[in-house]
């Protein structure tokens, strides 16, 4: 992908997750990029093609964010919370409509965007269980397989307006509570240890930092 276009993409990313994908016209994101309507067109058709081309650049941000926590040696605990801290940090800066609209009024760019992230989420989730299978941290009667498709799902509805209208919940209380839910259902009784020490830590950590 040539620099320019990929700069526009990628502006054009933060454009969406800020204020959804609705509410943008390519006169908006034109304006708001700083380029004309014309410039914007020699890169992409239309906003289904721009709004394509970024959920494909974000699914390989997210692959290379996860394959990066991934690559680190942690034990499953920690890493499922690096996971963890990382999906916050992403989705506390996510417009509660871009999920929907993206489904409602672009079906095709939702089927792609659903395809990346099962097979990114999925592998890396698969992985990090059968992890913990090996380290005891996780029970070994779990199905891999299974739990990390329901991984997904669970992750799918989340930003569902109708189950958990942002008028109602915040979506990071929605995802903390799904996380918590999601290990202490695989967790061995060592792995709950390691887990509860880990959460004892930082809020030791975020007491001492809050006090300076």
């Amino acid at each position: 992908m040539e620099k320019k276009k990929q700069h526009i993409i990628s502006e054009s990313i933060q454009l969406f997750l800020k204020f959804g994908v609705k509410s943008l016209t390519m006169e908006d994101i034109a304006r708001k990029l700083g380029i004309s309507k014309k410039t914007l067109y020699t890169h992409v058709k239309d906003k289904e093609d721009l709004l394509l081309q970024a959920v494909i650049l974000f699914g390989k941000y997210e692959d290379k964010q996860l394959n990066e926590i991934c690559s680190r040696g942690l034990n499953a605990i920690v890493e499922s919370l690096e996971i963890k801290k990382w999906v916050l940090d992403m989705i506390q800066n996510i417009h509660p409509s871009v999920a929907y609209d993206i489904e409602k009024f672009h079906p095709a760019v939702s089927k792609r965007m659903k395809t990346s992230r099962h097979e990114n989420v999925y592998r890396s989730i698969f992985q990090n269980i059968v992890k913990g299978q090996k380290e005891g941290l996780y029970r070994s009667d779990i199905n891999a397989d299974i739990l990390a498709k329901l991984y997904i799902g669970r992750m799918e509805s989340i930003f569902d307006q109708e189950l958990f209208p942002s008028t109602t919940y915040n979506v990071s209380d929605v995802y903390m509570e799904w996380f918590i839910y999601h290990i202490h259902g695989m967790a061995t009784s060592k792995g709950l240890r390691l887990l509860e020490n880990n959460f004892k830590n930082n809020k030791t950590k975020t007491r001492k930092s809050t006090s300076k």
